[in-house]
């Protein structure tokens, strides 16, 4: 008994020592150095005091005004980079005997010392919340300050490892999630503003799917989440699937993706979208074997800038009066003659097949999902008459479908061709780059939509991370 006694003894003492260096030196003074704590933290290997470090740095720069930001990002990059001489060292090494311990040495002696100070700084409480904020504050300081990029690659190294495709839990988001969840999907919706909440109980109704990525580090912080609506056919009008019915439809077949949201900043150059779509498109068909359609109803948020570019430019003149370009509700409210319609999607066709930024489309929602393997298939005169719609994609949108069968021949031809995939009306829309009418339809045929199987392979889980 005694013996046991002096036991728990012991392991209490232990522990009140440890929750000491948790708490320990328990809040730094106000004037205190975050760059002495970080040299400290660097030279400390006790598990304990290392924690307590770790959180009395990140206090520190929680204190920091936008100055002292800079001056510690700036510590970072140029004091705790890879050590000259060790690296030159290396590198003799390595030329004078090539082989696995020598390329060892090199890569340590390359490893920067602020790589492990972030990977220490993880080890506290809060660490990756307090990581990422860190990240977001580096990311306002980069346009101006470009020397500090060796320090945001350091950050994107490790995220990629930390937020690699096999930490992520896929949840479906529904009115039975925490509130706590539920209130972030609101505050993160980017693409079709959530109004309140009886507007996001109908977009998580019987008809509707909304899919989120977490992390265990982040708990009740979605990653990214994507919303879908379960239809009849391809949707045009995003504002009937965001204020239509929401009773299910026996007879629905094509599942429609209308809304992806990214949620943190601090993952900027982490892409979670890919495998999000996969990963739904495969819960979903084992959910419904019904559904033989994968798409999406998707915004052109370059079209009205473009647009508005070539008119001052005068590029557009044979294309005659196109209306006030500059009023805020065009054109919807003031737009130009009875044949808008057909002028305007023949210049958004144009816009999203032949306006390109090297080899690839200006659009970036289309080089997404063309990166993706998708196929532009069909272009939705006033899809989003909202003013956020009409200031950046002129009302219309776009559907882009995944093709399980051709998904991979399309991101092959995408990434090394710069070939877009698209359905024959489009292009006929679209004609040459310069011609005025549309090249003539040559087959009454219908286009005869994709199929997706009902029972889709589970999409593989890569360690290597995406990049969108």
């Amino acid at each position: 008994m005694r013996l046991r006694g002096a036991f728990w003894k012991e392991v209490m003492a232990s522990l009140a020592k440890a929750r000491g260096g948790l708490r320990g030196r328990r809040r730094p003074a106000p004037d205190e150095d975050i760059r002495d704590v970080c040299r400290t933290l660097l030279r400390t290997r006790g598990e304990a005091s290392v924690v307590a470090l770790a959180r009395r740095a990140l206090d520190a720069f929680g204190r920091l005004d936008a100055a002292g930001r800079r001056a510690f990002f700036e510590f970072l990059a140029r004091d705790l980079g890879p050590e000259p001489a060790a690296l030159e060292s290396a590198i003799d090494g390595y030329h004078a005997a090539p082989g696995p311990e020598t390329v060892t040495a090199l890569a340590r002696a390359a490893d920067p010392p602020r790589r492990e100070l972030l990977g220490l700084f993880n080890t506290s409480p809060n660490g990756m919340s307090d990581l990422l904020a860190m990240r977001e504050a580096l990311l306002d300081l980069l346009p101006a300050h470009p020397e500090l990029k060796p320090l945001d690659d350091d950050f994107l190294y490790l995220l990629r490892a930390w937020f690699n495709r096999g930490f992520l839990e896929l949840r479906r988001i529904d009115w039975r999630t925490p509130a706590l969840v539920l209130e972030k999907i609101v505050t993160y919706e980017a693409v079709h503003e959530i109004l309140d909440w009886e507007d996001l109980q109908r977009r998580l109704g019987a008809d509707r799917r909304c899919f989120g990525f977490f992390h265990p580090s982040l708990p009740d912080e979605p990653l990214i989440f994507v919303e879908v609506a379960l239809c009849k056919g391809l949707a045009g009008s995003v504002q009937d699937l965001i204020f239509g019915a929401v009773e299910p439809d026996p007879e629905a077949d094509t599942a429609v993706f209308y809304s992806i949201s990214n949620c943190q900043r601090g993952l900027v150059g982490i892409s979670f979208g890919n495998f999000l779509i996969k990963q739904v498109v495969y819960e979903l068909a084992a959910e419904m074997p019904g559904l033989r359609t994968f798409a999406t109803l998707s915004p052109i948020p370059g079209f009205r800038k473009w647009l508005s570019a070539a008119m001052r430019e005068n590029r557009l003149a044979d294309e005659g009066d196109l209306g006030d370009i500059e009023d805020p509700g065009w054109p919807a409210d003031h737009g130009p003659a009875e044949d808008a319609e057909p002028r305007l999607l023949r210049l958004c066709a144009r816009y999203l097949l032949h306006a390109k930024r090297g080899r690839l489309p200006l659009d970036p929602v289309a080089r997404f999902h063309l990166r993706n393997g998708a196929r532009l298939e069909r272009i939705n005169w006033m899809g989003d008459p909202s003013p956020p719609g009409l200031q950046q994609s002129a009302g219309m949108m776009v559907n882009y479908v995944y093709d399980e069968a051709d998904v991979v021949a399309n991101h092959e031809a995408f990434v090394n061709e710069g070939r877009i995939v698209h359905a024959r009306a489009v292009g006929e829309l679209a004609g040459k780059p310069g011609d005025k009418r549309p090249a003539r339809r040559r087959s009454r045929r219908k286009a005869r939509l994709p199929r997706v199987p009902a029972t889709l392979p589970a999409p593989a889980v890569s360690g290597a991370p995406a990049r969108r």
